[in-house]
């Protein structure tokens, strides 16, 4: 692991901007697959909302997160926030479906999304695993012969290698179903986020949590747990749309 904070810091960026261009290039190869450009007018608006909403997403929840970081902010103290993948999901989904409202789009376009996510999110977490304690995502001391020393001497939970394979094998499992599951447009992507946001909601009780909430919960988890709540209905009602799997 990369001891140096500068150097954490510098590698953690390069993989963590890696993962997004190669998830974009992926999303511009499936929109052409389909027929459609990145650059058409529908498309690029469902990019710009995607982008921006993801940059407000991420920082909002960041900061949902860490508290002390959002005071010390308001204290006027030059500070640049972290980010989060489940603000930038969550911001992201919220920014498209407010510029497919604004042009008047009813074509699901979440599905093309999956893939590139779930690749690009891989190779960000080698960044952040390769950052070690100058990253947040590293895990709660652990006896576990897997367990890694990210630097302090202990061995503990390599919680970015769990999501590393989670994420993978969700993404393979979503690719391997994508005939069926495209069935019903949008499904495939709703599954991916609400398995994501559970998955977040309990790997992230072995990480440490820098400010605890009611239940002892991270500002994460409780983000999780009401996006959750909010999003199940729209998943059940896509499932209950699919249709039986041929004899």
């Amino acid at each position: 692991m990369i001891q140096d904070a500068a150097t954490a810091t510098a590698v953690h960026t390069l993989f963590e901007w890696g993962g997004m261009a190669l998830g974009v290039a992926l999303w511009r190869h499936a929109l052409r697959a389909q027929g459609r450009s990145p650059l058409q007018a529908g498309s690029f608006a469902v990019l710009v909302g995607l982008l921006l909403g993801a940059a407000l997403g991420n920082k909002a929840v960041f900061l949902a997160e860490r508290p002390d970081v959002l005071q010390r902010l308001l204290a006027g103290e030059a500070l640049w926030p972290g980010q989060s993948i489940v603000g930038g999901l969550l911001g992201g989904l919220v920014g498209v479906e407010l510029a497919k409202r604004a042009t008047g789009q009813t074509r699901s376009t979440g599905d093309a999304m999956v893939l590139p996510i779930a690749l690009g999110l891989c190779l960000g977490r080698v960044g952040c695993l390769l950052a070690g304690l100058h990253d947040s995502t590293y895990g709660l001391p652990t006896t576990l012969p897997w367990g890694l020393d990210f630097g302090d001497g202990q061995a503990r939970h390599p919680a970015q290698l769990y999501e590393m394979v989670f994420v993978a094998a969700l993404g393979w499992a979503l690719w391997h179903a994508r005939v069926r599951l495209g069935g019903v447009p949008g499904l495939a992507f709703k599954l991916f986020l609400a398995s994501y946001l559970a998955w977040r909601l309990a790997i992230d009780a072995l990480k440490p949590v820098p400010v605890a909430y009611p239940l002892g919960w991270s500002g994460i988890q409780w983000v999780c747990a009401l996006a959750l709540l909010a999003y199940a209905p729209f998943v059940f009602r896509a499932w209950r749309q699919l249709p039986a799997p041929t004899p």
